[in-house]
């Protein structure tokens, strides 16, 4: 018998990208090499998402206290972004709404931090039957541990863990399309 494997597939026409919590205040507490490699992760997303057409939906986290989305990634995030004070995105009814409105099985999970806000959304998006994808390259913590156990925990959960370049091309799934172009283009940028 073969195993099932199709939660580890992407489709753009299934997909929701989610950027959690990447907000001005935060920023500063993240290992700054990590971060710019995360933020230009979550810019790539960000400007694949746009081009096959993938919704997405950014959360704040308390932003009188921690600011908003940064503005490297605001604009690209063209809804606006949920407000929240629950850890966990599915904790709160605006997101909840959001990405319900979507009618989408699939998201792909980016942000910070990887053990609190981002893990705390992973769990509740399995729990509400989603396929859940995490880029790895694409979320922070604080410290290495943290994240490594966020991961960790998230991967045990059930959550698919991918990397950027690896979810655009399986939302891609051949050459030869403008998309491909498109995306392709912006990974030789990186």
């Amino acid at each position: 018998m073969t195993e099932d494997l199709s939660k580890f597939w992407l489709s753009a026409e299934k997909a929701v990208l989610v950027v959690v919590d990447v907000q001005e205040r935060l920023v500063p507490a993240m290992d700054a090499i990590v971060y710019a490699r995360v933020r230009k992760s979550i810019g790539l997303l960000l400007q694949g998402a746009e081009i096959l057409q993938v919704p997405v939906i950014a959360t704040e986290q308390y932003p009188r206290g921690l600011g908003h989305t940064v503005p490297e990634l605001a604009a690209a995030c063209r809804d606006g972004a949920v407000e929240k004070v629950s850890f966990g995105c599915c904790g709160d009814g605006g997101f909840v709404d959001r990405l319900g409105a979507q009618d989408r099985p699939q998201v792909i999970v980016t942000g910070m931090e990887a053990h609190v806000c981002v893990y705390q959304t992973v769990l509740g998006l399995l729990e509400g039957g989603y396929n859940v994808h995490l880029v790895r390259d694409a979320i922070c913590s604080r410290g290495k541990t943290d994240f490594l156990t966020g991961v960790e925990n998230a991967a045990r959960a059930g959550a698919t863990v991918t990397t950027a370049e690896m979810a655009l091309f399986q939302m891609l799934r051949a050459a030869g399309t403008p998309e491909f172009k498109a995306v392709s283009a912006l990974i030789k940028e990186r």
